[in-house]
């Protein structure tokens, strides 16, 4: 088998202008970019990680140091799902060997993933939890979305506030919320009831990850969506009664080899697919595009923030995302 090199290097991905969550203020989303090169074919990936976890730059770095010996001597993806945990690093690792394969076998990789097509896909954009003017002002901004998520910050009088305003100026738009982690029992029945008025379609993590038993007897005529919550498959099979809604971010649960597996569970569950990214480049959501494929709500607008992504432009068109063919893995 031909020896192959692994490189590793760090990318800012800076942010048009900051972005607020419940706990956060976001003005770059640093990632980290691997390429694996077998002399034949180089497969690229790209990481954010997930920052509620600490799971930075630095320590998914330490992570693929730690395997790359593994790697090099020809370790495939099945033997990847052992020797790294759910994360970054992995996820990395694992949508480089994708695209690797692709090319080495001239195969799409929307096809090795047992996709029917690569279509063109609507996606949420999303608004950042600031003031209603600030809100008013970024819906502008916009390339013509049909589906917006709002981000709440916990403060419930505000975040009502801010779901009527977004209410107010699309009045036949799908909107969802992502809570962040923002809520507690004591406050979530009146946020609830403010969705119901204005017709929201999603309510994403409002409990704290660890707090699930929160939802336990919750009766929300909004679904609700497990983000945080759930990271892999394992978790899934810990949490998803609590949800109508799984979230899967190929940063969570590591790749998108375990993106697939927990596709095919959330299906036997009854549960509806979601696929999102960290707010990555276009090579972190090439990947979980072909996960998109497979999925019934979308969340995959993350380069559309950047200032410095390199094919952003090229993605967003009616309120949809598309990947250009041959960008990530072969045409």
């Amino acid at each position: 088998m031909t020896r192959r090199s692994l490189r590793c290097e760090r990318i800012e991905n800076r942010m048009r202008e900051p972005f607020r969550i419940s706990g956060y203020l976001f003005e770059s989303m640093p990632s980290v970019v691997v390429s694996i090169d077998d002399s034949r074919a180089q497969g690229r990936a790209e990481a954010a990680g997930a920052y509620y976890l600490k799971d930075d730059v630095p320590h998914m770095q330490a992570g693929i140091e730690q395997v790359r010996e593994a790697i090099e001597q020809g370790a495939d993806r099945a033997a990847l799902q052992t020797l790294l945990p759910a994360g970054g690093a992995r996820n990395a690792i694992d949508c480089a060997l994708w695209e690797l394969e692709s090319h080495a076998t001239s195969t799409p990789v929307w096809q090795l993933a047992g996709a029917s097509a690569s279509n063109a896909l609507t996606t949420t954009f999303t608004l950042s939890a600031d003031s209603p003017e600030r809100i008013l002002a970024s819906l502008q901004k916009f390339p013509a979305p049909r589906a917006l998520k709002l981000k709440l910050d916990g403060n419930l009088d505000a975040d009502i506030e801010r779901v009527r305003t977004v209410r107010r100026a699309r009045p036949d738009t799908w909107i969802g919320v992502d809570a962040n982690q923002g809520y507690d029992g004591g406050s979530i029945d009146r946020l609830i009831a403010a969705l119901v008025e204005t017709k929201v379609s999603l309510l994403e993590q409002p409990n704290r990850r660890g707090d699930e038993a929160m939802l336990d007897g919750l009766d929300s005529p909004i679904p609700l969506a497990a983000d945080e919550s759930i990271l892999d498959g394992n978790e899934l099979e810990q949490h998803h009664h609590r949800y109508d809604v799984i979230n899967i971010k190929l940063d969570k649960c590591g790749g998108l080899t375990e993106a697939l597996r927990m596709k095919d569970m959330v299906r036997k569950m009854g549960k509806t697919l979601m696929v999102g990214n960290m707010a990555g480049g276009s090579l972190a959501t090439a990947p979980a595009f072909v996960l998109g494929q497979f999925c019934d709500i979308v969340d995959l607008d993350g380069p559309w923030y950047l200032t410095d992504d390199p094919v952003a432009d090229q993605l967003y068109h009616d309120g949809q995302i598309t990947m250009p063919a041959g960008f990530w893995g072969a045409a």
